[in-house]
Protein backbone atom coordinates (compact mmCIF):
# COMPACT_ATOMS: atom_id res chain seq x y z
CA UNK A 1 0.00 0.00 0.00
CA UNK A 2 1.46 3.35 -0.98
CA UNK A 3 1.73 6.29 1.37
CA UNK A 4 -1.11 8.78 0.89
CA UNK A 5 -0.24 12.44 0.39
CA UNK A 6 -2.28 15.14 2.11
CA UNK A 7 -1.99 18.80 1.17
CA UNK A 8 -2.53 20.99 4.23
CA UNK A 9 -3.38 24.58 3.22
CA UNK A 10 -3.00 26.58 6.43
CA UNK A 11 -1.42 29.99 7.05
CA UNK A 12 -0.96 29.63 10.82
CA UNK A 13 2.42 28.03 11.65
CA UNK A 14 1.23 26.50 14.94
CA UNK A 15 -1.83 24.93 13.31
CA UNK A 16 0.33 23.62 10.44
CA UNK A 17 2.70 21.94 12.87
CA UNK A 18 -0.09 20.36 14.92
CA UNK A 19 -1.76 18.93 11.82
CA UNK A 20 1.56 17.86 10.24
CA UNK A 21 2.59 15.99 13.39
CA UNK A 22 -0.83 14.29 13.65
CA UNK A 23 -0.90 13.25 10.00
CA UNK A 24 2.70 12.05 9.91
CA UNK A 25 2.10 10.05 13.09
CA UNK A 26 -0.76 8.32 11.22
CA UNK A 27 1.55 7.52 8.31
CA UNK A 28 0.57 10.22 5.81
CA UNK A 29 2.98 12.27 3.71
CA UNK A 30 2.22 15.97 4.23
CA UNK A 31 2.82 18.87 1.84
CA UNK A 32 1.98 22.39 2.96
CA UNK A 33 0.68 25.58 1.40
CA UNK A 34 0.65 28.92 3.22
CA UNK A 35 -2.04 30.62 1.11
CA UNK A 36 -4.77 29.86 -1.41
CA UNK A 37 -2.68 30.57 -4.50
CA UNK A 38 0.08 28.26 -3.28
CA UNK A 39 -2.54 25.60 -2.45
CA UNK A 40 -3.79 25.58 -6.05
CA UNK A 41 -0.24 25.49 -7.46
CA UNK A 42 0.88 22.75 -5.08
CA UNK A 43 -2.24 20.67 -5.75
CA UNK A 44 -1.56 20.88 -9.49
CA UNK A 45 2.07 19.87 -9.00
CA UNK A 46 1.61 17.14 -6.36
CA UNK A 47 -1.91 15.81 -7.15
CA UNK A 48 -2.48 14.88 -3.48
CA UNK A 49 -4.82 12.15 -2.28
CA UNK A 50 -6.72 14.62 -0.05
CA UNK A 51 -6.64 18.33 0.79
CA UNK A 52 -7.25 20.07 4.12
CA UNK A 53 -8.27 23.61 3.16
CA UNK A 54 -8.33 26.42 5.70
CA UNK A 55 -11.11 28.77 4.62
CA UNK A 56 -9.44 32.01 5.76
CA UNK A 57 -6.26 32.04 3.66
CA UNK A 58 -4.29 35.03 2.34
CA UNK A 59 -4.16 35.90 -1.38
CA UNK A 60 -7.07 33.56 -2.24
CA UNK A 61 -9.75 32.25 0.10
CA UNK A 62 -10.07 28.56 0.75
CA UNK A 63 -13.46 28.64 -0.98
CA UNK A 64 -11.93 30.07 -4.16
CA UNK A 65 -8.95 27.71 -3.97
CA UNK A 66 -11.27 24.69 -3.60
CA UNK A 67 -13.29 25.81 -6.63
CA UNK A 68 -10.12 26.32 -8.68
CA UNK A 69 -8.73 22.93 -7.68
CA UNK A 70 -11.91 21.07 -8.56
CA UNK A 71 -12.05 23.00 -11.83
CA UNK A 72 -8.88 21.16 -12.92
CA UNK A 73 -9.85 17.81 -14.48
CA UNK A 74 -6.86 16.05 -12.88
CA UNK A 75 -7.93 17.25 -9.43
CA UNK A 76 -11.72 17.10 -9.73
CA UNK A 77 -11.98 13.92 -7.66
CA UNK A 78 -9.48 14.87 -4.95
CA UNK A 79 -11.47 15.15 -1.71
CA UNK A 80 -11.25 18.46 0.13
CA UNK A 81 -12.05 19.00 3.80
CA UNK A 82 -12.83 22.63 4.62
CA UNK A 83 -11.28 23.76 7.91
CA UNK A 84 -12.53 26.90 9.62
CA UNK A 85 -12.00 28.62 12.93
CA UNK A 86 -15.22 30.57 12.64
CA UNK A 87 -17.92 27.92 12.33
CA UNK A 88 -20.47 30.59 11.49
CA UNK A 89 -23.91 29.89 10.10
CA UNK A 90 -23.61 29.40 6.37
CA UNK A 91 -19.91 28.46 6.37
CA UNK A 92 -20.60 24.76 5.97
CA UNK A 93 -23.08 25.34 3.14
CA UNK A 94 -20.66 27.69 1.40
CA UNK A 95 -17.85 25.11 1.74
CA UNK A 96 -19.97 22.44 0.06
CA UNK A 97 -20.97 24.88 -2.68
CA UNK A 98 -17.26 25.56 -3.32
CA UNK A 99 -16.73 21.85 -3.91
CA UNK A 100 -15.53 20.71 -0.51
CA UNK A 101 -16.42 17.14 0.42
CA UNK A 102 -16.51 17.66 4.16
CA UNK A 103 -16.17 20.33 6.83
CA UNK A 104 -14.59 20.63 10.27
CA UNK A 105 -14.40 23.56 12.71
CA UNK A 106 -11.35 24.49 14.78
CA UNK A 107 -10.62 23.54 17.41
CA UNK A 108 -11.31 19.94 16.43
CA UNK A 109 -10.62 16.63 18.08
CA UNK A 110 -7.69 14.93 16.33
CA UNK A 111 -9.56 11.62 16.21
CA UNK A 112 -12.49 13.24 14.41
CA UNK A 113 -10.20 14.71 11.74
CA UNK A 114 -8.53 11.33 11.18
CA UNK A 115 -11.96 9.64 10.94
CA UNK A 116 -13.04 12.12 8.25
CA UNK A 117 -9.78 11.65 6.33
CA UNK A 118 -10.00 7.85 6.46
CA UNK A 119 -13.61 7.85 5.24
CA UNK A 120 -12.83 10.09 2.30
CA UNK A 121 -9.66 8.21 1.35
CA UNK A 122 -11.46 4.87 1.63
CA UNK A 123 -14.00 6.12 -0.88
CA UNK A 124 -16.98 5.88 1.44
CA UNK A 125 -17.86 9.47 0.61
CA UNK A 126 -18.58 12.53 2.68
CA UNK A 127 -18.86 11.99 6.38
CA UNK A 128 -20.42 15.38 7.00
CA UNK A 129 -23.53 13.68 8.36
CA UNK A 130 -21.56 11.29 10.55
CA UNK A 131 -22.08 11.64 14.25
CA UNK A 132 -19.19 13.56 15.73
CA UNK A 133 -17.12 12.12 18.52
CA UNK A 134 -18.38 13.09 21.96
CA UNK A 135 -16.14 13.81 24.96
Amino acid sequence: MSVKTILNAEDNATNRKIVRDLLEWHGYRVVEALDGVEAVELAQREVPDLILMDIQLPRMSGYDAASAIHGDARLARVPIIAVTSFGMIGDEKRAYEAGCDDYISKPFRPRLLIQKIVRLLDGTGSCGDAEEERP
